[in-house]
């Protein structure tokens, strides 16, 4: 038991000491206020959902002229965060002030799946959804005509997209057990003390593949060519069909 907690608090150090090789700090000077514009990439058609959920669940839902941002500017006074925490600790969440700029119209195309409820959930709700977007330049002229018709059917707009879930394995650095050795010791007082204070572990990590707490959802326009042809019949086993690639 004494042995496991110890893997434990080595394994977060680990983890720590990889997120904080990572991590860039761009905290401006205090007092000083600082701008940061960044290029918002919403077009990559990608979505992600949690890997417990149904993935035979997924439906088509519809789709709807929006308009969505591009970029988006964080200003950051470092002095009027401080205080703001120190007067209201939950109101410095809305520390940096976001904004989001440059709108642009897209298709905004909707899926609908079942999963777990979130724990935060009183209610249990099973159902979700994940939207992707798409510029109005990336579909032919008869997926555009396809969508601008007001009463077209479900089925006949489902068929112009092709949802593919992607499962990639997460390469994670752990621990190796089998190369490494522990001191001896135990826990006094929620401190752990050494058998031998001139003992030093010495431990060593090896990278594993694990699955991912997150499986990709990619949706790509179908051609204009086969949307064009599709048919109500062909176009309700498309509103249905997906691809799942596992990869190793």
């Amino acid at each position: 038991m004494h042995r496991t907690d110890r893997l434990l608090t080595l394994g977060s150090a680990l983890v720590l000491l990889v997120s904080t090789a990572n991590a860039q700090s761009a905290a401006p000077a205090p007092g000083r206020e600082q701008t940061l514009v960044r290029d918002l990439d919403p077009f990559a058609h990608l979505a992600r959902i949690p890997t417990g959920a149904d993935l035979s669940s997924i439906r088509f839902q519809g789709v709807k002229v929006v308009k969505i941002p591009t970029s988006s500017k964080s200003t950051t006074n470092a002095h009027y965060c401080e205080e703001l925490a120190f007067r209201d600790p939950g109101g410095s969440w809305y520390c940096p002030h976001v904004q989001f700029e440059a709108p642009t119209p897209a298709y905004e195309v909707t899926y609908s799946y079942q999963g777990q409820p979130l724990a935060s959930d009183e209610y249990g709700n099973k159902y979700f959804t994940f939207s992707v977007y798409f510029r109005p330049e990336e579909f032919g002229s008869a997926t555009r005509e396809t969508l601008s018709r007001g009463k077209a059917a479900r089925s006949d707009i489902a068929a112009l997209f092709n949802p593919i879930i992607s499962r990639d394995a997460e390469r994670r650095a752990v621990i190796d057990e089998a190369t490494s050795t522990f001191c001896e010791g135990t826990y006094i007082d929620g401190l752990w003390n050494q058998t031998n204070p001139q003992c030093k572990d010495n431990v060593k990590s090896k990278t594993v593949e694990t699955l991912p707490e997150y499986v990709t959802v990619r949706v790509d326009p179908v051609s204009s060519i086969v949307a064009a042809s599709a048919t109500p019949s062909t176009a309700g086993v498309a509103a249905k069909a997906f691809r799942v690639v596992d990869h190793p």
